[in-house]
């Protein structure tokens, strides 16, 4: 227990000392040195954690805690009230009041008096997200470092510098992903969700421009939300179970799933808006304008984790209880088809992410609404691989624009030229997502067989045509890089250490996830399904798992094999002898007229646009959700 705390208070003890230090140096320093500190206890706990498969809870009185998280709770709605008067958005502020008021309601009246004998535990599921959140995010604040930097140099003069406050932020995101990961007292669990959730308006809103301040409204109204439907299912769970404990509930409602219906559907709702799930999508999309280390942070290892977290959680309960089962399993897989089709319109690389962030979720949101272990199982290895994955990509894009003064596509031209190193790094982010044998498509392939042992052809249809979409708008970015022509000159030897480490540290972890997937799913992910579900029919073979691992070895030394300097002779690009300006790859063309050499891809906006496909997935997976919220609430009150 002493580690789950110290996971817990040591962030927030680094956030304060953060937004004391001033100097760059001395910054560098403290954030080099607890992040390390943080990755090591969380590789740490893991290893202890794998010497039993069966969950370990800590039993202790917690009264002092209880208020804590109470007056966090109060914290966190006034804030949200004052910046919502500040910048005169009502509906922040109403929907703040009605969760503030709410929370007060349920404190008082009818969680007081309920106890939990353990307040803390962890379970193989966690220790998964303890090294996602304690490896991955903690990297990604080191690689903040040389980011903001040079974010701060290319602000205008006189500026404000702000980074300490970033910089806070980061860690206090870091801690209350701890929170959530490892609490089994869900109003503990319902505290650092929404600490998650003012921690994002606050990074998202950071340049303080008007479209930054915009976007950050629309995901502070959105998870609100979510926020007042997991205190409804808290609500739920008191009146209906008298319970408070996340183990005690899911337990109830395997045996029971009649009482469970409206509690499991208002948390599977507050998972959606966590998640960014069709209609609560947008609030992913707006991130984008905030520093690529908050994007990072948010996609890949904290604030949708938390939300595919709980549903993965709820799988055993969402198995038996069809109404919400149901809306995760619509929502998730038309999310997935639509936002894989709508990133083929993108040339901006962070939208790409972004559409493509979105549309893995909606596919571990499906997987947790069938809720079989297989379904588990696939979950699981998604979350996995598209932390490491989306988080490399995220950091190579931020240090590309910064150094080739663009994050379009289109503008990512003989980046194997002007830096060599980045774009292998980039092409490896790529294919982890897309190519087999990488870790990536071995969870999609098991997906694809959880499905179709449930019986839901629709599902399977959805992943499959997702899947096709998918290959073509990470295809067209690949050979966007793999290009190779003139003589640009290498433009990342300026690329800050800080931004090196992490993104090697990325390349590693995908490198040792594929190897090491049979090992992890021996040790970490099986046991974990044993627990809960007593079986599993294991979706993928021992030994082709190991043959997949060393074909991406393979694969990985053929990528870097051409890394260093060459001795080739350097020649100028040939244009058929009729050659204009070579640098600039213009020539003759048969009309005597000037024409550049250029390779641009299809992006089929007059077919999949945003205006179109956008408004189909928002309507229709609303009008689903609000169908089933409904008919769970008339369930629950046996009105059917």
């Amino acid at each position: 227990m002493t580690m789950l705390g110290f996971l817990i208070v040591f962030p927030l003890v680094i956030a304060a000392i953060l937004l004391a230090v001033r100097n760059n140096a001395a910054r560098n320093v403290v954030v080099v040195a607890a992040s390390l500190v943080i990755g090591l206890a969380s590789i740490w706990l893991v290893a202890v954690g794998l010497n039993g498969a069966s969950p370990v809870y800590f039993e202790f009185s917690s009264p002092i805690v209880d208020g804590i998280c109470t007056i966090v709770g109060i914290v966190v709605a006034i804030t949200v009230i004052c910046f919502g008067a500040k910048y005169k958005n009502p509906l922040a502020i109403v929907l703040a009041v009605v969760q503030l008021i709410g929370s007060l309601v349920f404190e008082l009246n009818f969680a007081h008096g309920i106890e939990v004998a353990t307040p803390l535990y962890y379970d193989q599921l966690t220790l998964l997200m303890v090294f996602i959140i304690g490896v991955i995010g903690s990297a990604i604040c080191v690689y903040a470092l040389g980011y903001m930097e040079d974010f701060q140099a290319h602000e205008p003069e006189g500026a404000l510098d702000r980074r300490p406050t970033f910089f806070a932020l980061m860690f206090v995101f870091l801690s209350a992903m701890y929170v959530i990961v490892f609490a089994d007292h869900m109003t503990w669990l319902f505290t650092g969700w929404e600490v998650t959730t003012l921690c994002s308006f606050l990074l998202i809103a950071y340049t303080r421009t008007e479209e930054a301040i915009r976007n950050a409204f629309r995901q502070i109204i959105m998870n609100l939300l979510g926020g007042i439907s997991f205190l409804i299912g808290l609500f739920v769970c008191v009146l209906t179970m008298g319970t408070l404990s996340l183990a005690e509930f899911l337990a109830m409602g395997q045996l029971v799933p009649q009482i469970a219906v409206l509690a499991v559907t208002a948390f599977a709702f507050a998972g959606i808006t966590k998640a960014a799930q069709m209609p609560f999508h947008t609030w992913l999309l707006g991130a984008m304008v905030a520093p690529t280390p908050t994007s990072a942070l948010l996609h890949s290892s904290t604030m949708v984790k938390a939300g595919v977290f709980l549903l993965v959680k709820l799988a055993p309960v969402l198995a038996v209880c069809p109404i919400p089962g149901g809306m995760l399993m619509f929502v998730g897989g038309l999310t997935f088809l639509v936002c894989s089709a709508l990133a083929i319109t993108q040339s901006n690389a962070k939208r790409v992410l972004a559409y493509s962030t979105i549309a893995n979720l909606g596919l571990i949101t499906a997987c947790a609404g069938v809720g079989t272990p297989e379904a588990v199982w696939a979950a699981t290895f998604l979350i996995l691989f598209h932390a490491i994955a989306k988080s490399l990509l995220f950091l190579c894009v931020g240090t590309a624009e910064h150094h080739i003064g663009s994050r379009d596509i289109e503008d990512m031209d003989l980046l194997f030229d002007r830096m060599p190193s980045l774009a292998r790094f980039m092409m490896l982010g790529i294919m982890t997502m897309f190519i087999a044998p990488f870790g990536m498509l071995i969870a999609k392939w098991a997906t694809l067989q959880a499905f179709t042992e449930a019986g839901n052809v629709i599902l399977v249809l959805l992943l499959a045509f997702g899947s096709a979409v998918t290959f073509m708008f990470w295809a067209k970015w690949m050979g966007k890089l793999a290009g190779i022509a003139g003589q640009s000159r290498n433009v990342e030897l300026s690329v800050h250490t800080s931004e090196w480490i992490p993104i090697m540290l990325m390349a590693v972890l995908i490198a040792l996830g594929c190897v090491g997937l049979p090992l992890i799913s021996l040790n970490l992910v099986e046991p974990y399904l044993y627990v809960v579900y007593g079986s599993l029919s294991f979706p993928i073979s021992f030994d082709n798992l190991i043959i997949a691992g060393v074909a991406v070895i393979l694969m990985i030394i053929v990528i870097f094999a051409g890394l260093g300097h060459s001795t080739a002779r350097k020649v100028d690009v040939y244009l058929a002898g009729v050659s204009v300006d070579n640098n600039n790859r213009t020539f003759k063309n048969s009309l005597s007229g000037v024409t550049q050499a250029t390779a641009r891809n299809w992006y089929m906006k007059d077919w999949l646009g945003e205006q179109r496909l956008d408004i189909f997935g928002t309507v229709a997976c609303s009008v689903f959700i609000i169908a089933l919220y409904v008919f769970a609430a008339l369930f629950a009150a046996g009105l059917f």
